[in-house]
């Protein structure tokens, strides 16, 4: 599975911005995809995920502001983000979990938010 981000940029405080991440190879074999951002000196942490059957989950920090999707291919996931706030200044990384094996691990995409 390869995984392909865009996206990212610089926005001002309360902009909006929308990843994207365009799978590709044995999409078959992904279970759940989801959006996770890092920081220098900090863990990776969960954005927002997406199963097989649709059910979304969105981390706290982002409830009512981001939004994850799926194409009906299941091969583009997206973050819609909005209000967007300085502490959401991450690099983001879209993430596929396969039945079998290690997570796959898009390249990362810069979001800095700033005014």
């Amino acid at each position: 599975v390869q995984l392909q981000a865009s996206g990212g940029g610089l926005v001002q405080p309360g902009g909006s911005l929308r990843l994207s991440c365009a799978a590709s190879g044995s999409i078959f074999s992904i279970n759940a995809m989801g959006w996770y951002r890092q920081t220098p000196g900090k863990r990776r942490e969960l954005v927002a995920s997406i199963a097989s059957d649709g059910r979304k989950n969105h981390a706290d920090s982002v409830e009512g502001r981001f939004t994850i999707s799926r194409d009906n291919t299941k091969t583009l996931l997206y973050l819609q983000m909005n209000s967007l706030k300085p502490e959401d200044t991450a690099v983001y990384y879209c993430n596929a979990v396969v039945a079998f094996g290690p997570d796959y691990w898009g390249q990362g995409t810069q979001v800095t938010v700033s005014s």
